[in-house]
């Protein structure tokens, strides 16, 4: 499948790597994080090479429905629920000071990519209490939160929280511009990491620092991050013509929607479930009755899906990889939010790689324990890897290369994949999505 932005905006082909190199900074990972995280170290004077195993944006960027906001579903009063209120204002700061960064780059740049300033809603048809409670946690939490009673959806609803100077834009025609000055190097295979070496398919770049920007660290000692994350699946269609909303909406409620412009097009997003567990209705069937009955004038101009890794805690994992490798830094576990917390990664790893500290690092620390946050979650999908784990000793079990979960055929998707970890692969078995590095091996 092909997105609207796949579609729509072409990144000059970058050479792969050639033989073994020296550099102060690998990134490994060509999508949003690893490519601001690349753009500001360069901007501190560090030599930085990325390395892409396919191509830039090619990843869960160009899947994105690339809204850049703080407004995180209801999170604010969660947070300060589980986590404390100075953790969770930290964490809207640093996402409304993200939001705020893209547009001071896109000005300053002259980048072209179809940028526009719009409010986020979170709206419900339900009920509006807990909208009530969302908007007045943001705002006491500082961020520009208010509640209303009226949208300009095509329904009625019960309530929003409505958030101003928000945006919206072209993913990849950014990733385009802003990766114009960096050394990336495309169709490289990163196969492992040993302390200072990055070994890949072309070739070894000794770097004094490391960072895993591949959306799921493929590492898995030290730092264990498949026993602290999981992946969610979404589903997103693309319809013409739609006129223009007046701002970007996600609904709350058990089944709803999530509404952005692009231009004349709407990007309708439905769904949300572990990988590896498909829902039993279609969920583009479901949309399409949906787009039928509100916007009966629109036709069906794409269709995609979308992978996240999710956090225990809800919180995104920025920082050091592991208290064993002080020199190895990670950005994982951006939930649905991929674009303001690419950003507050890049501003955050690049702070810490020059050797300066922020006020953010204990907030998204790789190493944090947030028991009551945690646990719930904890249990519910550390059953579900281990169901996964056993199925696949099974005899006539497919097994995922990376921990050897029993896989499942998505029938949506028409791609296999692992229930434990959200591993991804084509129908011949050819690797699509990590955290597996390698294609199954049944398959030639």
């Amino acid at each position: 499948m092909r997105s609207i932005w796949t579609e729509t905006a072409q990144i000059p082909r970058r050479n792969p790597l050639t033989g073994n190199k020296r550099t102060e900074v690998v990134v490994i990972g060509g999508g949003m994080a690893g490519i601001l995280t690349a753009f500001y170290l360069q901007r501190h004077g560090i030599h930085v090479v990325v390395l892409e195993a396919n191509r830039i944006g090619s990843g869960q960027t160009g899947y994105t429905t690339a809204k850049i906001t703080s407004q995180h579903n209801l999170i604010y009063s969660k947070l300060e629920k589980t986590v404390g209120k100075e953790t969770a204002r930290l964490y809207g700061k640093a996402n409304q000071l993200a939001v705020e960064e893209y547009g001071k780059l896109i000005k300053r740049y002259s980048i072209q990519c179809h940028y526009e300033q719009k409010d986020a809603y979170l709206y419900s048809v339900q009920e509006s209490e807990k909208l009530l409670k969302e908007a007045e946690s943001a705002k006491r939490l500082g961020l520009p939160a208010s509640f209303v009673r009226e949208t300009k959806l095509p329904f009625q609803v019960h309530g929003a929280v409505r958030f101003t100077g928000q945006a919206q834009f072209n993913p990849l025609e950014f990733l385009r511009d802003i990766s114009a000055g960096l050394t990336v190097y495309e169709r490289t295979r990163v196969v492992k990491v040993q302390g200072h070496e990055v070994v890949t398919d072309k070739g070894v770049i000794k770097a004094d620092k490391v960072v895993f920007a591949s959306h799921y660290p493929f590492v898995n000692v030290p730092g264990f991050y498949f026993a602290k994350m999981y992946q969610e699946k979404s589903y997103v269609l693309e319809l013409e013509p739609v006129e223009a909303l007046d701002g970007m909406y996600l609904g709350v409620d058990k089944k709803a929607y999530s509404f952005r412009n692009y231009g004349d097009r709407l990007l309708l997003g439905y769904g949300s479930h572990r990988t590896g567990k498909a829902p039993a209705e279609n969920p583009f069937s479901t949309m399409k009755q949906v787009a039928e009955h509100l916007f009966p004038q629109a036709e069906e101009r794409g269709r995609w899906t979308a992978q996240d890794c999710i956090t225990l805690d809800g919180i995104p994992y920025i920082g050091t990889y592991s208290f064993f490798r002080p020199d190895w830094y990670v950005a994982t576990g951006f939930g649905k939010w991929g674009m303001s917390s690419s950003m507050a990664a890049a501003k955050i790893l690049s702070m810490q790689i020059t050797g300066k500290r922020t006020p953010y690092d204990a907030v998204f620390s790789p190493q944090r324990h947030h028991l009551k946050a945690s646990a719930l979650k904890f249990a519910v999908h550390g059953l579900e890897s281990v169901k996964g784990l056993s199925a696949g000793t099974m005899p006539g079990a497919i097994n995922c290369p990376h921990l050897g979960c029993r896989m499942v055929w998505n029938r949506y998707d028409k791609r296999w994949e692992c229930p434990c970890h959200g591993s991804g692969f084509e129908i011949n078995g050819k690797i699509c999505a990590g955290p597996a590095q390698q294609s199954i091996p049944f398959i030639d």
